[in-house]
């Protein structure tokens, strides 16, 4: 069963046709970007839409959502809420680590099961919700690392509760990514076993920062059988998406290891990463909500439920590749 709009499947027929595949979104959020020509999904009454979350989580009072200060705990309290007015069932995942300077920190990682329409394999969003705190005086507020991550997180959640997956989709929001992606690991770690077959992490970490109009998905230079499905996304999205950063040649460039889609990746699982290049606001106090480019914003969270959709649609084929 599919979902998609006869443009983008004739699109992705196309670009699949050589690989032998085939296979889109409606997804309402705020407004359309400019350009962007996709149908959106409308938010239901009482909850928060993606523009909204972004705002709240980078807000001063926030205190820069850092591991195991009331900041964070305020952030969590706070996603929990908006995950329950969704009316999905939350699994709080505690974990203890240590930090750099030999204390020994908790975190918690909220996760939601939004169930498919049919058994088989799970999809896994993940976006993490820590950043790096206050130093000196200075709130980093971390807007678009990661509140813009979590908040399309959600925008996925919105479009999977408006339109029921074929496959169970998992969001989880993961803490102490800035301490060294500890709330993957223990994800991963204490998680996964029961968790189902998951065919594919799709992992958001800055989405909302990008003078040229670009967002990189990275992932398919480990597994090329997913480059079709993000081709097809490109052919049609609302942003220029380009495939790249997941060659280990590039070194400090490669992203394969910098976020949490790492954990997913060291035990097999193939990943999706959705993230803009470094910017002047990156790891600075002046990330602030007043510096996003909220049509940009908009926009790649169209693209991200966009490539949600496609994948759910092909789980199948994902966690079962054809032979080499």
């Amino acid at each position: 069963m599919t979902r998609f709009s006869s443009l983008i499947a004739s699109a992705i027929t196309v670009v699949l046709a050589a690989c032998g595949g085939e296979g889109r979104v409606d997804q309402t959020q705020e407004a359309t970007g400019e350009g962007s020509g996709t149908v959106q999904t409308p938010v239901a009454d009482g909850v928060s839409t993606p523009l909204q979350i972004l705002e709240v989580l980078s807000a001063d009072d926030m205190g820069g959502r850092q591991t195991g200060t009331e900041g964070n705990a305020k952030a969590r309290d706070y996603l929990s809420a908006e995950l329950s007015a969704r009316g999905l069932a939350i699994a709080e995942h505690g974990f203890s680590f240590e930090n750099r300077a030999g204390e020994t920190l908790t975190g918690l990682n909220l996760i939601a099961r939004i169930e498919g329409t049919s058994e088989g394999p799970v999809m896994v969003v993940t976006a993490h919700y820590d950043h790096i705190g206050t130093r000196d005086g200075e709130i980093f507020n971390g807007a678009d690392d990661n509140a813009s991550g979590v908040a399309g997180a959600f925008a996925v959640a919105d479009h999977f509760i408006a339109n029921p997956p074929e496959h169970d989709v998992v969001i989880a929001l993961l803490d102490a990514e800035e301490m060294g992606l500890q709330g993957a690991r223990a994800l991963v770690r204490d998680w996964l076993d029961g968790a189902g077959e998951i065919a594919l992490n799709m992992n958001f970490d800055m989405l909302s920062q990008n003078s040229d109009n670009e967002l990189y998905a990275a992932g398919a230079w480990h597994r090329p059988e997913l480059a079709p499905f993000l081709q097809a996304v490109a052919s049609q999205a609302p942003v220029s998406l380009k495939l790249g950063h997941d060659d280990p040649a590039l070194g400090q460039d490669d992203w394969t290891l910098q976020s949490d889609h790492a954990l997913f990746h060291m035990v097999g699982i193939p990943f999706v990463y959705f993230g803009v290049e470094d910017h002047q606001h990156y790891h600075k106090e002046t990330d602030e909500f007043r510096h996003v480019p909220q049509d940009f914003f908009l926009r790649s969270i169209e693209t991200v439920v966009m490539a949600a959709e496609m994948f759910d649609a092909e789980l199948a084929q994902i966690s079962s590749p054809p032979e080499k």
